[in-house]
């Protein structure tokens, strides 16, 4: 249980835990992880006979992580100290975990939340939000992302590397769990209305975005290439259609005005491509989280072949605009048909511009030593 001036109601928690254990027969220690409590909460817990350990790093998620690693069991089960949770009704958690699973979820939505247990933001707009993205960025049918009682395997937990000191703990957990191929099950608990006198230590807008952070910064192809490769072949798309004339859609004319903004985003498209690329192999180079199959191929694709195809992209444009330059020297170098000009230079010009960004990753995937 991570503490922090839980005086309140950590007795009745560790009461309730003792029990479980007893009852069903399990050997097993209260681990109390301290975040630096002032109000005698370590001396209650020690007093109830549960073992205390200080975590001197603030946060939910650093006290969580120290408690992990200074655990003796071989199968946690973590749950807030605030008497919100039900520790006389962990056996279905335990049950999941005997039956294989790594990590066994509560879902608070099908056990059942009391009135007054749940602030209606959550309960209606911010957990059924992040839990859908969640579901959709890490392909797990979770249906609460973020119920604080949860059951898992040590040795799992320690695997994967969980780091993120604050609220966006819990989602770390599930995320990386998922990218690890880890069998994640789910079971209904019931939440109730906690037991403490002052306001929880959780901000519902602060939190929530640090939640939504977590999961855009683990999910590349969500942030970065799905964004980006739409961009690039729609402004690629477009880039070819104008590039033979203007083409109208009922009382709209689409020119040379949008052409110039379709070479633009072609610009941006492979920006935002690459940085995504980038992100997936720093993440696999550095074991963030397992490579997928694309990423794979890509780390074995030479690194002259990436080069190669970059310049021939950006050759291919630098030639298209020196053919652009002897029709000016041709004109003798005065004025130009407009616009009938511009629907070559602007490709030509688009072309060039992601030939060489592609050349520049090519570069960092060799900086990255991934050809290797």
């Amino acid at each position: 249980m991570p503490c922090l001036n839980e005086a309140l109601t950590l007795g009745i928690c560790i009461e309730k835990a003792r029990t479980f254990l007893t009852r069903s027969g399990v050997r097993g220690e209260i681990l109390i992880a301290d975040n630096g409590s002032t109000d005698g909460s370590q001396t209650i817990a020690e007093a109830a006979g549960a073992r205390v350990v200080p975590i001197p790093k603030r946060g939910y998620g650093a006290a969580l992580i120290g408690g992990i690693a200074a655990a003796r069991g071989r199968l946690i089960i973590m749950g807030d100290a605030d008497d919100s949770y039900d520790f006389l009704a962990l056996q279905p958690f335990l049950d999941a975990l005997r039956g294989g699973a790594d990590l066994v979820m509560g879902n608070r939505f099908k056990g059942g939340i009391e009135p007054g247990a749940m602030p209606p933001l959550h309960r209606y707009l911010g957990n059924p939000v992040l839990t859908g993205i969640g579901r959709l960025f890490f392909h797990r049918a979770i249906g609460d992302f973020h119920c604080g009682l949860r059951g898992f395997r040590r040795d799992a937990m320690l695997r994967i590397g969980l780091t993120a000191p604050g609220m966006e703990f819990a989602t770390e957990m599930v995320a990386k769990a998922a990218l690890h191929q880890l069998t994640i099950a789910e079971v209904p608990t019931r939440l109730k209305k906690d037991g403490r006198d002052r306001p929880p230590h959780l901000r519902s807008w602060r939190d929530g975005w640090r939640h939504l952070r977590f999961m855009l910064l683990f999910s590349p192809n969500w942030l970065f290439v799905y964004p980006g490769l739409i961009i690039f072949l729609l402004s690629i798309g477009a880039l070819a259609v104008l590039r033979q004339g203007p083409l109208q859609i009922g009382g709209v004319v689409f020119d040379i005005n949008t052409l110039l903004y379709a070479g633009y985003a072609a610009g941006v498209g492979s920006q935002i491509l690459t940085f995504g690329l980038f992100a997936k192999l720093y993440a696999a180079t550095h074991n963030l989280w397992p490579a997928d199959p694309f990423t794979r191929w890509w780390q074995r694709l030479p690194f002259e072949i990436s080069l190669m195809a970059g310049a021939v992209v950006s050759l291919f444009g630098l030639g298209w605009s020196v053919a652009a330059a002897m029709s000016w020297g041709a004109a003798s170098f005065g004025h130009l048909p407009q616009p009938e000009t511009l629907r070559s230079l602007i490709p030509a010009a688009a072309l060039m511009v992601v030939g060489i960004q592609w050349m520049f990753f090519a570069f960092i995937k060799g900086l990255l030593r991934l050809e290797v």
